[in-house]
């Protein structure tokens, strides 16, 4: 039994807690782009709202919580939380004192542009998708 546990353990360690090495991003980063990516919210585009965003991801790519997602989203479009902000927020998104982020029926957000560069030509085959959850995406 602890070895099953360890094993798990470790398999979602690597899986979803380390980001992967050849883009920095884990596995809740790279859904959430992708379905901004799928819903054309790009940087030269309106802003959605967020709330639009995490029910797409939990609905099709992630099925966790969506405080989770919508975390995650928060981190991505902070400029000092990250090296290049991924998402192009507007609204509150928190300050570096700790303050949180407004709720994310109050935000809005798209791709920011250097995002939109990592999703360019995933039409072309260039990564290998796997099904989502429940086998209805890929």
């Amino acid at each position: 039994l602890k070895s099953s546990y360890l094993d798990y353990a470790m398999s979602v360690i690597v899986g979803r807690a380390l980001p992967d090495v050849r883009d920095g991003l884990k596995p809740v980063h790279r859904r959430v782009l992708y379905a901004m990516n799928v819903l054309g919210n790009d940087w030269n585009k309106a802003y959605k709202k967020s709330a639009r965003v995490v029910g797409d991801v939990i609905g099709k790519y992630h099925p966790h919580g969506d405080s989770a997602v919508y975390d995650t989203i928060v981190r991505m479009a902070q400029p000092f939380s990250l090296r290049y902000m991924l998402v192009d927020g507007q609204g509150n998104f928190g300050s570096i004192d700790g303050d949180s982020a407004a709720a994310m029926r109050y935000t809005e957000i798209r791709l920011a542009k250097i995002a939109h560069e990592l999703m360019a030509d995933l039409e072309k085959e260039t990564v290998d998708f796997v099904d989502n959850y429940d086998g209805t995406e890929k």
